[in-house]
């Protein structure tokens, strides 16, 4: 793909459908249950959901797969932790979904995420 703003807009697209489904159709009962633990391998496997499906959607746009890996890995790692930070201020507040904290938490941990798109974009754009 030649020119870098299609490349990037197609790519966000891809990206921020992969979060979709990633984050809130795609979550077993494994991945959801106690955020806050670091070492915990529910999350870790909801993260290399994530880490995969940007591979793919590069991969498919034509990034290098040396390039596509690396950017996966580091996704991966920043999801981890992001998703980590998330259940740990959740169980540290015990904020629900009845309450503003809880959607405050919620929105941050989103746009992160759409940021961290934005870094990946920029870190492979041809």
């Amino acid at each position: 793909m030649a020119d870098p703003v299609i490349f990037a807009l197609a790519l966000l697209f891809l990206l921020q459908t992969k979060h979709l489904f990633a984050d809130f159709y795609l979550q077993t009962p494994r991945m959801l249950a106690d955020r806050g633990r670091y070492i915990h391998f529910g999350r870790l496997q909801h993260a290399g959901l994530h880490a995969v499906g940007s591979l793919i959607a590069m991969v498919l746009l034509g990034v290098p797969i040396v390039l596509a890996l690396v950017v996966a890995l580091v996704e991966w790692v920043v999801h981890f932790h992001v998703d980590w930070g998330k259940g740990r201020w959740s169980d540290h507040t015990g904020h629900g979904p009845t309450q503003a904290g809880y959607w405050r938490a919620f929105g941050v941990d989103q746009a992160i995420h759409q940021w961290t798109y934005l870094v990946m974009v920029w870190a492979v754009l041809p």
